[in-house]
């Protein structure tokens, strides 16, 4: 009897637990059956990232142009969109009141309700341009030099950028962030000044030292720095600051000093190569043709000050292997929201997806009434996503263009395959969660009905010229 009701127990044991594990792709479907969402930005402001009713009832026929979604065909995983958060973009927010700036904070890098989850920041080594002034990490006194790093300290960053930092950590602690120096320290280029020059071959040991200082003060912060390019428009010498730096330096830099410093440190940062514009796409594949700098690379950044977004693709068939980014667009004030809209979502978060790029970034994140803060010589006509004037806020043109891919697709998301059509350029993604997300612009002077297909499944919509919609199917 003893022996019964233990096989008995046994049984149900058996039972329970293959009920149970049945559950689990059930409660998965349940996440992929989501209703569909549909949302739009119309070119006259109409619509400014709004929800709508979707599936919408449009009449279509047999000759109706169809995007057909295959996410068999599948390309690079996406790390995110964001902005660069620049130190003035800091110094902006950190005026804000405190419970203003935890409301933005949350509409920029919360994914709940109709706050637009931006999922990838760019913030600078040292000041950039849109600083209020021009630092470094170890600046000294004419005629000194510091090659072990001694009097490397973040301290300049205490004040606005780490605090920032550490609240949109509190919201999202798995945004990546990455650093990108405009500038060395000025006694360690050969003109001793902050804007152009070269890093003088001597300080090459000692540069190295001065970014796994960097990686590690900010750990110590609770910051991980996800990447970091090695400078800032390479072939561009007159902002302040700014720095050149050849493809044959750049590539002897990596190899010789920063990947072993790196190596040596533990420091799993990504190394991110060139980081300027597409005309030049020979610089990234010299640095990559070399065997010894290329193990250490993760892969290359763009921005597109020059040449076309089809150029990326190029490094991409060079070297498949290694990841693309787009790290930097700006968008001039005052901003045109029906141009902007346009131009960014059809080259940068379409066109740049499509040729491969795991993340887009605009610059910069939050600009003044001025459009400061900014150094003597940096932008003064670079429009922030927002502006801020105290706790006032203004959003501007890349605030909708970012929150039409930062939303829903999420880091981890992968691109998928989508019929290109003339009038409507698109780009697919599958999420994590099963989802499938379809951002379409309507890139011709009429409305466009069209119907979208995955598998057996066909929604219909329509747009109006120059209008963008993002559906999650």
């Amino acid at each position: 009897m003893i022996k019964s009701i233990k096989l008995i127990s046994i049984l149900m044991m058996v039972l329970l637990s293959s009920f149970s594990c049945s559950t689990e792709p059930e409660s998965k479907q349940e996440t992929t059956s989501t209703s569909p969402e549909f949302w739009l930005s119309n070119a006259d402001k109409s619509a400014m990232f709004k929800k709508q009713t979707f599936p919408q009832n449009v009449t279509t026929d047999a000759a109706t142009q169809t995007i057909e979604i295959n996410d068999a065909d599948k390309y690079q995983s996406i790390d995110g969109f964001g902005c660069a958060l620049t130190g003035g973009s800091a110094i902006l927010l950190n005026k804000m009141s405190a419970g203003n700036r935890a409301a933005l904070l949350k509409e920029l890098f919360a994914t709940d309700g109709t706050n637009i989850g931006m999922s990838y920041l760019r913030i600078s080594i040292g000041a950039s341009d849109l600083s209020d002034r021009v630092f470094s990490y170890n600046d000294l006194a004419a005629g000194q030099t510091d090659t072990s790093m001694t009097n490397f300290s973040i301290e300049p960053e205490r004040k606005d950028l780490i605090p920032v930092l550490k609240e949109i950590l509190a919201i999202n602690p798995n945004i990546k962030i990455m650093g990108s120096p405009w500038s060395a320290p000025t006694w360690m280029k050969t003109n001793n000044s902050s804007i152009g020059g070269n890093l003088k071959t001597q300080y090459y040991s000692a540069y190295a030292k001065y970014f796994v200082k960097y990686i590690q003060q900010m750990k110590a912060e609770g910051i991980r720095i996800d990447a970091i390019t090695i400078q800032n428009e390479p072939l561009y010498g007159g902002n302040n600051p700014s720095m050149l730096m050849s493809a044959a330096e750049q590539t002897t830099f990596i190899k010789k000093n920063l990947g072993p410093a790196f190596a040596s440190n533990g420091i799993d940062t990504k190394i991110i190569i060139y980081d300027h514009n597409a005309d030049r796409t020979d610089y990234p594949i010299a640095v990559l043709n070399d065997p010894e700098a290329r193990k250490y690379v993760d892969g290359s950044a763009f921005h597109l000050y020059g040449g076309a977004i089809t150029d990326l693709s190029k490094v991409h068939a060079a070297h498949p292997d290694k990841a693309l980014y787009f790290t930097e667009q700006w968008i001039g004030a005052p901003g045109n929201f029906a141009g902007d809209l346009a131009w960014h979502i059809r080259t940068l978060f379409i066109g740049g997806t499509l040729n491969w790029c795991k993340n887009i970034i605009e610059w910069n994140l939050a600009s003044d009434p001025n459009l400061g803060p900014h150094t003597t010589g940096g932008c003064t006509q670079c429009l922030g996503a927002v502006t801020l004037s105290g706790n006032t806020i203004t959003r501007n043109p890349a605030y909708y263009i970012i929150a039409h891919a930062s939303k829903f697709v999420r880091p981890g998301s992968v691109r998928i395959g989508s019929t290109l059509l003339s009038a409507l350029p698109n780009v697919a993604f599958k999420t994590p969660e099963g989802r499938i997300v379809l951002l379409v612009l309507n890139d011709s002077s009429s409305l466009q009905t069209f119907k979208i297909k995955i598998g057996s499944t066909t929604y219909s919509s329509l747009l109006q010229a120059g209008s963008v919609g993002t559906y999650v199917l």
